[in-house]
């Protein structure tokens, strides 16, 4: 999710979120077998369409939220949902504001989150279902069991494509040290590195939902993802053809907005990040960030100085122990602690 609209409803999605007081005092408004229309936010602009009801600017808490939706009318939370600031108000939004709802608690809902921009949640009591709505979205509220089972089925989803990314990662860093790198080795690594991240994403909307219920999703995701954003940075960094009008967090934008047809279309891959227009056989040579970033002990900055001075990982792989010395920052002991990684990876 990337446009205000889509921030919005995430944000909307987390004050509802299992664990929360606002989910909390929902679910005793579904269990008592009554539905509810909620505000969240008391603006001018809100105030502008409330008729009737009356005042509280009470603390919220989830049993007043449930007492409160007794009544037909809408509740109008503050901002962030500390305090309850009416209660069985006529909202009239306005009529000329399009909408696909049809019952009249959700056409109200649908019309006031267009026309005000504000998170508003409707609580149906016929069919025991949550909506929220924000600006021209609307998003129904799933239970947690539904969504641990789509979590768990993603996680083992990404589990798979995570195995399958380490793979081909380790065979592009094999070729590099042999400098026998081609178009084809680096587009695969960023179509794998790519795709887990799309997979982890969904797994991060489903966590929204889950609130604190999510603790165990979230520790598996965290696992599963360890580096991978990092390694594809390093990647599009080792590979691109960097000028000063081209960074590389367009580059990476460039690649998230790619559809799935695109991503797996090498000539517009390549072109979106900038990879040299060469024909999917010819010869690349990486810089090294990458590989030279998981040596151990080597610090970011070493990394920098070492490609500044040399150019590409082939002639730092060809580097003697004298010639890493003459990097700025790097002694005889870093020197040879690089060489002595680099005859280790090469061995493996």
């Amino acid at each position: 999710m990337g446009t205000r609209s889509d921030r919005s409803m995430l944000r909307a999605l987390a004050e509802v979120a299992p664990g929360s007081p606002l989910r909390d005092g929902i679910d005793r408004v579904l269990q008592s077998g009554r539905g509810g229309l909620i505000i969240v936010g008391d603006g001018p602009d809100v105030l502008n369409i409330c008729s009737g009801g009356f005042l509280l600017d009470a603390a919220y808490t989830p049993q007043r939220l449930s007492e409160l939706a007794k009544m037909d009318g809408a509740i109008i939370l503050a901002e962030d949902a500390s305090r309850i600031a009416r209660a069985n108000v006529h909202l009239v939004p306005n009529p000329n504001v399009p909408t696909s709802e049809t019952g009249t608690r959700h056409r109200t809902a649908e019309r006031v989150a267009r026309s005000l921009n504000v998170p508003v949640i409707a609580v149906s009591e016929s069919r025991k279902e949550i909506q929220v709505y924000t600006g021209d979205s609307r998003h129904s509220i799933e239970s947690v069991s539904r969504l641990l089972e789509r979590s768990n089925q993603a996680l083992q989803t990404l589990e798979r494509y995570r195995i399958r990314l380490d793979s081909v990662t380790k065979e592009l860093s094999t070729l590099e040290l042999e400098d026998l790198v081609s178009l084809h080795h680096v587009i695969e690594v960023l179509q794998r590195s790519e795709m887990v991240v799309r997979i982890a994403t969904e797994i991060e909307h489903n966590l929204v939902g889950l609130g604190t219920d999510g603790r165990l999703v979230r520790l598996q995701l965290d696992e599963l993802m360890a580096g991978v954003a990092d390694d594809r940075a390093l990647l599009i960094r080792d590979y691109y053809h960097a000028d000063t009008t081209f960074q590389i967090e367009e580059a990476m934008s460039g690649l998230a907005s790619l559809d799935d047809e695109a991503l797996f279309d090498t000539t517009i891959l390549a072109k979106t990040v900038r990879l040299p227009a060469t024909e999917d056989g010819s010869h690349l040579s990486s810089r090294g960030y990458r590989l030279l970033t998981h040596l151990p002990r080597v610090s970011e900055s070493a990394v920098n100085n070492v490609v500044d001075h040399f150019g590409n990982l082939n002639a730092v792989v060809s580097a003697s122990t004298s010639d890493l010395t003459e990097v700025e920052g790097i002694g005889v002991r870093k020197a040879k602690n690089i060489q002595d990684c680099i005859r280790r990876l090469i061995e493996d």
